[in-house]
């Protein structure tokens, strides 16, 4: 099946379940909390993805997540097994 180019996409289960071209950038993820800052500010552009990388950190974070391992599957953060012990062990607010 072909991939397709999710413009305007901002959900990361979306992205991933309608099999949409994702630039893995889930390095972030381990970077952001090994960092241990009290707070992050994320200056990007309009358009550039804040949103949907604020959705990956949710869905990997979130306990609601039924199937956090399975989204992560092959991307760079699933190789660290360190950072997998955290998917899906957090209550997350995402407003």
């Amino acid at each position: 099946m072909l991939k397709t180019v999710g413009l305007g996409l901002q959900d990361y289960e979306k992205v991933i379940t309608e099999k949409a071209f994702y630039v893995d950038k889930t390095n972030f993820i381990t970077e952001w909390w090994n960092s241990k800052d009290d707070v992050t500010l994320i200056t990007r552009p309009r358009r550039f993805g804040k949103t949907l990388m604020l959705s990956t950190v949710e869905k990997f974070f979130s306990v609601r997540q039924g199937n956090n391992v399975e989204l992560f599957k092959g991307l760079n953060v699933s190789e660290d097994t360190e950072m997998m012990k955290e998917c899906g062990k957090w209550p997350v607010l995402f407003v």
